[in-house]
């Protein structure tokens, strides 16, 4: 192409689809509707009837599975999960993580901790594409998913991906003060593609993503998060990313 040719564009245009529900969340709206109808029709208790439709409603939500679009670019780190960034921080890596099987001996990587209200789409998906080296699964409390120490004392779940050139990058599920179980769909072995599904946290929790040295994260506090889709880092550019609040 000359530097008087234009690159093509294309004229496809992206329609809106409507998130359908995950299988893992049905059976749940199922409950919910089964116990609207329970007071409509048979107790006739009209008022506690739309309060479960609304709760119906909610869980449908909740657990809705809707269609991203993962950008491609070599060395993309892309966010795991959907909402907001409240801690940037220089941390060691869980015990977990690190030994010669997991990030290897760094004494401390940047931590991006992704907090996912009740309100957010709570499937988690993998930052980097490549093969699951390690799924840790750690049973602990229920504390507010929010406080920096969550990411010691509660329920968690570590997976590792290693990407085909080596990079390891690790995430950890938080469960937070409502949720109460972590559903992995990934274990040991499994290739996984870049923003694939890897599993979800129900009713509010946190995952955390550990960056390796020399890559700064792109992404700044405060900023909402959509999984599979933000660029969270891109492995090697140490340029932090700046922003303002407005």
């Amino acid at each position: 192409m000359t530097s008087l040719e234009k690159p093509e564009i294309g004229t496809t245009t992206v329609r809106y689809r409507m998130p359908s529900v995950h299988p893992e969340g049905r059976k749940f709206a199922v409950i919910a509707g089964a116990i609207a109808l329970l007071f409509f029709w048979v107790l006739d208790w009209d008022w506690l009837g739309w309060i479960s439709v609304g709760l119906t409603l909610w869980v449908c939500a909740f657990f809705r599975d809707p269609i991203r679009t993962t950008p491609k670019g070599e060395g993309l780190i892309v966010s795991p999960a959907d909402g907001m960034v409240t801690m940037i921080a220089d941390v060691p890596a869980p015990r977990e993580l690190i030994g010669a099987d997991g990030l290897g001996e760094t004494d401390t990587f940047i931590r991006v901790s992704i907090f996912m209200s009740v309100f957010d789409v709570h499937i988690n998906r993998a930052p980097i594409a490549g093969m699951i080296r390690k799924v840790a699964y750690i049973p602990g409390k229920f504390l507010n998913a929010d406080l920096d120490k969550a990411s010691e004392d509660n329920e968690r779940q570590h997976i590792l991906v290693e990407a085909q050139d080596g990079t390891r990058i690790g995430f950890t599920q938080i469960a937070g003060l409502v949720a109460r179980r972590i559903v992995p769909w990934v274990k040991p072995g499994d290739i996984v593609t870049v923003g694939q599904r890897v599993g979800l946290i129900r009713f509010g929790s946190r995952v955390d993503v550990y960056l390796p040295q020399g890559t700064a994260p792109k992404v700044v506090l405060g900023q909402r998060m959509i999984a599979g889709e933000t660029i969270v880092a891109k492995l090697g550019e140490n340029v932090a990313a700046e922003g303002v609040s407005q």
